[in-house]
């Protein structure tokens, strides 16, 4: 009997969400490593009071590879926001969760490994690192800022294009997330906010030595939109050279959405400077095209005070590509 693939799924949470909820349909093991310099929202919030990294993104993750059909009420749980309260208002239900079990164990690594058991969940979902970090934001004109939550604020850092991202104190790459990459058959990229959940992953020390071990395919997926307190004016191919710059070698495949963006939800974006991603990818033939965009955009609950994308991935769209590109090894 052949092993099923293993496929690990970089980035933060909300961005691979439809990614990993397309996995957890399809014959393989799935891993996500996940970003833990989150610092806003009820994230920030508990990781000031407790100081452990960092679980938002982790919980996103975890969420995902819940079945929606039999788990139901456990997706619902992991993802529940107060939204009323003097002390409990704007905090995630599973954020708490995790926590708790950070409190207990002292491992965010033990502490998602006894999540996905309590609640039967298949798949892993593995932190960066241990340490309770934040990220390092440098941008054009030599501006310092500390933090992820910088990376939304529009008012600090107007149209400024970041220069390097670098996480502080130095750290090192935890061994599961090491393990996952060196035995993957494929990894996954995004999608996800270009410096804020993909490279806040890929900037760890020890990332680049990872994928110089593994013998996996590289798939990245290009995000629908650009940030202009992230990515402003970024076109598909600076995309792929910053990701293949950080995990030092060449991307197998590249996948980008061809869904044209509604007029309505493309004028929101364009009051915040931002635009669809320009593919200038034409004759690279890694590339795979496809009808990829969620047809409702998505909704933001009125307690959540973190800023999120009204686009999103369609889970089932990207299953069948993933279907075609993983079963070309």
């Amino acid at each position: 009997m052949m092993r099923k693939q293993r496929v690990v799924v970089i980035g933060g949470g909300t961005g691979i969400y439809p990614v990993v909820t397309a996995l957890r349909q399809l014959p393989v093991e799935c891993a996500s490593i996940i970003n833990t310099s989150d610092s806003g929202g009820s994230t920030g919030r508990i990781r000031d009071e407790f100081g452990f990294p960092p679980v938002g993104d982790l919980r996103q993750s975890l969420s995902a590879m819940a079945d929606p059909m039999s788990q139901n009420w456990i997706r619902q749980l992991l993802l529940y926001r107060f939204d009323k309260g003097t002390g409990l208002k704007g905090h995630n239900l599973g954020n708490l969760i995790l926590t708790a079990l950070q409190d207990m164990t002292g491992s965010t690594t033990e502490a998602l490994s006894i999540a996905a058991k309590v609640f039967r969940i298949h798949g892993r979902v593995i932190p960066v690192t241990e340490d309770d970090i934040q990220l390092e934001i440098e941008y054009e004109d030599g501006t310092l800022v500390n933090g992820e939550h910088e990376l939304d604020d529009a008012q600090n850092t107007p149209h400024q294009k970041v220069r390097a991202l670098r996480v502080n104190p130095r750290t090192t790459l935890s061994p599961a997330a090491q393990k996952a990459i060196t035995e993957a058959d494929y990894i996954i990229i995004g999608p996800g906010d270009y410096y804020a959940s993909l490279q806040s992953v890929l900037v760890v020390p020890g990332i680049t030595n990872a994928f110089s071990k593994t013998k996996a395919k590289c798939i990245y997926f290009v995000n629908l939109m650009t940030r202009s307190t992230q990515t402003i004016d970024m076109s598909a191919s600076e995309h792929v050279s910053g990701i293949e710059h950080s995990i030092g070698r060449k991307l197998d495949t590249i996948i980008i959405n061809t869904k044209p963006i509604p007029a309505d939800i493309k004028a929101k974006y364009a009051k915040e400077d931002e635009a669809p991603v320009e593919d200038d990818l034409e004759t690279d033939k890694r590339v795979v095209r496809a009808v990829l965009l969620a047809t409702t955009a998505a909704k933001q609950s009125e307690a959540d005070v973190v800023a999120r994308s009204l686009l999103r991935h369609d889970e089932q769209r990207v299953q069948s590509v993933l279907k075609k590109v993983l079963a070309h090894r």
